[in-house]
């Protein structure tokens, strides 16, 4: 239940600097009347600041007056500071206390004498985070404060207001509101999930991305792969060509003959040189023989004393000396073809030793160097087989840890799963929206019947002939003898009746669906062209509700003749500008 208990009030528009309490709870159906002295008293009632307090009550709980009031103008305009407003109610056993005021600025929200006003309030006085606490701990709206507890003349009537603003309303009303509340909840929690499958796509996309980098420089690398394969098998097979061309010839062989082609040209060399030095000794044997002969024949000759060339006579002593020199000569050239056909021996038997020289081994290769340039061809292209075939693959390893390290399976899971909840969240939220969704029907259906009921019965109590109720739609039609009628038709006696019970309907199907509330104040709408009978038919429903439900009804009217009615009496005087309420509410003996 939610307990209205007291009220505090000091330079709140007319209540000065003296702090006005006013206690609420336990009084029962109570007169509100007002005396202005300033006005001459005695009856005078106008002006006295009898709403002050319900003003000042919505004013706590919701930081405004009941009508269309300046919070500047909210200000004692005397005093014009250090306005305070303190309210303290209970609910469900817990006790809550809110101070707010001007001037300056105040805003506390206590839980169990908690302070539990929000820290990130901009400002004192306007904290946005704190109200809406507070308006979640009461429960309701200033709207549907201004409709089921504050009823005054100044706040537009239901059936006047809007279509738009009626629907939300009943809305509010009937749970509706909350269903759009939960929307809310849903859209932000929709909102969020939206961000999280963005976030989400982004890392499953980036994965994607690396994946698709990381296989492009795999199948790069596997293209180069097999032309490294492919070029390591063609050079593998131009090597084994040229290894069986190299094999086509025996090298060993090739050298052997290379050797023995050395040896034999060797052999040859000598042959020739012998065969040519013996040729050539014979030619000079045989000049010198000739010489020889000749020399012989000029030393016989010169036995003769005479000169073999010109026939004359030498004498003696030349003569021996010409003899003399020509037997050297004879004996030189004797001596000299002794050593040359000696050499020819020699060679001759060089020649013997030499033999016959053969055939000339068969070369593949003019000269050795090649043969040795092929054998070490063959070596290296050997080794280069081996070396080839036995090379590791350069780019497998890169492969593989590419595929190992780099790439990263595609987890679609949890994008998935936030799929699926922003789907149902969508689904849901068609229908928490959607007005022809079946929850929102049932909401209706439910709770509309129950206030066609007791609006039903407010207006039969307040003896009203008309037949008011509220349609599927949450349209209302007011119908008399089957016409329908507008609100404008009533008279003003007959819709103030209609405003109460309203009122009161609407205050039932809330407390079925809520919690209870103590109390409810009623500003001179008895007073306002109603006749005594309709005066008499509220005046014993709110008896009933103060008798059966413990309400605690602040009626505030001019009519003296109410004072017998009701339990107790709040009298609201007016002196020299300012208001004070008697805290000692009068009892009424019945």
């Amino acid at each position: 239940m939610l307990t209205i208990k007291n009220v505090t009030i000091k330079n709140f528009l007319s209540v000065g600097n003296v702090t006005q309490a006013v206690s609420i709870n336990e009084t029962g159906l109570t007169l509100v009347l007002g005396n202005n002295i300033d006005m001459g008293g005695d009856g005078s009632r106008n002006g006295v600041g009898k709403t002050t307090l319900i003003n000042a009550i919505s004013y706590a709980l919701f930081g405004s007056a009941l009508f269309n009031i300046k919070k500047s103008n909210l200000i004692n305009k005397i005093n014009n500071k250090h306005m305070t407003v303190t309210v303290d109610f209970e609910k469900n056993g817990s006790q809550y206390r809110i101070e707010r005021g001007r001037s300056p600025n105040v805003f506390k929200f206590y839980v169990n004498e908690i302070d539990n006003s929000d820290m990130t309030d901009e400002g004192q006085g306007e904290g946005r985070l704190t109200q809406v606490a507070i308006e979640k701990v009461i429960g309701m709206t200033h709207t549907m404060f201004k409709h089921i507890i504050a009823l005054n003349t100044y706040t537009e009537p239901f059936l006047s207001m809007r279509a738009n603003d009626q629907r939300e309303l009943i809305e509010q009303l009937l749970g509706i509101t909350q269903l759009s509340d939960k929307a809310e909840l849903l859209k932000d929690l929709i909102k969020t999930g939206k961000e999280r499958i963005q976030e989400e796509n982004y890392r499953v996309r980036a994965v994607e991305d690396a994946n698709e980098r990381f296989n492009t420089s795999i199948k790069d690398l596997e293209r180069r792969q097999r032309l490294w394969h492919k070029t390591n098998e063609q050079t593998i097979k131009e090597l084994e060509t040229d290894l069986v061309a190299l094999y086509e010839i025996d090298v060993e062989v090739e050298l052997e003959s290379h050797i023995e082609f050395e040896e034999y040209t060797a052999r040859k060399n000598k042959f020739n040189t012998y065969t040519k030095d013996i040729a050539k000794l014979t030619t000079t044997v045989e000049r010198e023989n000739k010489r020889l002969i000749k020399a012989v024949e000029d030393l016989e000759a010169s036995m003769e004393h005479k000169c073999y060339a010109c026939g004359q006579e030498i004498h003696d002593e030349k003569h021996e000396q010409i003899l003399e020199t020509k037997t050297l000569a004879v004996a030189e050239y004797k001596e000299q073809i002794a050593i040359d056909v000696n050499t020819i021996e020699t060679y001759t038997n060089e020649l013997n030793n030499i033999g016959d020289l053969g055939v000339p081994p068969r070369l593949f290769y003019e000269t050795v160097q090649e043969a040795y340039e092929h054998q070490n061809k063959l070596s290296n292209t050997i080794a280069a087989i081996d070396r080839t075939t036995t090379d590791s693959d350069p780019y497998q390893e890169q492969i593989d840890t590419l595929k190992d390290t780099g790439l990263q399976a595609v987890d679609w899971d949890e994008l998935n799963r936030l799929t699926d909840i922003k789907d149902h969240q969508d689904f849901l939220l068609k229908l928490l929206t959607n007005k022809d969704s079946f929850i929102r029907k049932r909401i209706i259906e439910q709770n509309l019947q129950f206030l066609n009921v007791r609006l039903d019965h407010y207006i039969t109590q307040l003896g009203l002939p008309h037949e008011v109720k509220f349609q599927s739609d949450l349209s209302v039609s007011i119908v008399q003898l089957g016409q329908d009628l507008d609100f404008d038709n009533l008279s003003r006696g007959e819709r103030n009746r209609l405003i109460l019970g309203l009122s009161w309907a609407f205050r039932d199907v809330y407390e079925s669906m809520n919690s209870a509330i103590n109390l409810m104040c009623i500003d001179e709408l008895i007073d306002s062209g109603m006749d005594s009978v309709g005066v008499e038919s509220a005046l014993t429903v709110l008896k009933k509700m103060e008798r059966e439900r413990n309400k605690d009804i602040l009626l505030i009217s001019h009519r003296d003749e109410l004072i017998g009615r009701v339990n107790s009496v709040l009298q609201v005087t007016k002196e020299n500008g300012f208001t004070t309420f008697n805290t000692e509410m009068e009892i009424i003996d019945k």
